[in-house]
């Protein structure tokens, strides 16, 4: 659900005029900002799918990148406006979301997770990297809290 509503906005193609001109340090901050701020968005709501909005998304990213993102300042102000610019950060959103969805668990994760779900007696479905993370620090929370 989350991807084929990104995919959905999504309005340009695997090329990139206008990001492939800017210092790789700036390309690798977008990047790094839309990861942060999907991330964020996901904790926020638990990971469930069910609540994700392609548009609260969005809009959490800007404002993320209105308060930390470094590389926005970097960014002419004519580039920005452009609306080649915006179709191919939409492709850069699907493509970096795709990716941190796609990624495994590492298996000390799955340890991690194994381990903390026997001492906590609960239990969370999880499929990425990202969303173990988001599990581990949930069980260690809950652990904590029932001593």
């Amino acid at each position: 659900m989350i991807l084929e509503r990104a995919e959905e906005l999504n309005v340009g193609g695997p090329f990139y005029k206008m990001l492939k001109d800017l210092s790789p340090g700036v390309k690798i901050s977008i990047t790094r900002s839309i990861s942060i701020a999907f991330e964020q968005y996901m904790n926020k709501i638990n990971w469930n799918e069910n609540h994700f909005d392609y548009e609260v998304f969005m809009g959490e990213w800007k404002e993320y990148l209105n308060k930390s993102a470094t590389w926005y300042d970097k960014v002419s102000d004519e580039v920005k406006a452009n609306s080649e610019f915006h179709e191919e950060l939409a492709v850069k959103i699907t493509e970096t979301i795709n990716k941190i969805l796609s990624e495994k668990p590492k298996k000390e994760q799955m340890e991690e997770i194994e381990r903390l779900q026997k001492l906590t007696k609960n239990e969370y479905d999880y499929s990425c990297r990202a969303e173990a993370r988001f599990v581990i620090e949930k069980l260690s929370k809950e652990l904590k809290n029932s001593k």
